[in-house]
């Protein structure tokens, strides 16, 4: 178990899909973490997530990959598409989830507020 609790997290749901379980409990959480599963839930990669205490309960969805992207590295508007290419497999498949001045946010959004930041996570 690394520092990294929204790294930790992923890699837990990516563990649980292959092993085919539709359910995630996770025993540490941060903000960050219920932030990029708040993201996640509306575009439907995971149906649902409870946090109780320390424990976290994630129900996964129509999730093919996930992960943190290692090392965080800060991104200019101009830069998006670079990154979408190298961590994505198409073009409109997917996010990149940024941290930025105004919040997280995906990589659509980023572009059109003309915003850059810090790379997080993908998911497709």
């Amino acid at each position: 178990m690394s520092q990294d609790i929204v790294s930790d997290a992923l890699n837990q749901m990516m563990n649980a899909k292959r092993a085919g379980k539709t359910q995630v409990s996770v025993k540490r959480h941060s903000k960050l973490l219920l932030s990029v599963l708040a993201i996640a839930k509306l575009r439907g990669y995971i149906k649902n997530y409870k946090a109780d205490g320390r424990a976290l309960t994630i129900e996964l969805g129509k999730l093919n990959e996930c992960n943190s992207i290692k090392p965080r590295f800060t991104v200019k508007t101009d830069e998006i598409e670079k990154y979408v290419k190298r961590y994505l497999p198409a073009k409109d498949i997917g996010i990149l989830i940024l941290s930025t001045s105004m919040g997280l946010m995906t990589h659509h959004i980023a572009f059109e507020k003309n915003i850059g930041g810090c790379l997080i996570a993908y998911m497709y």
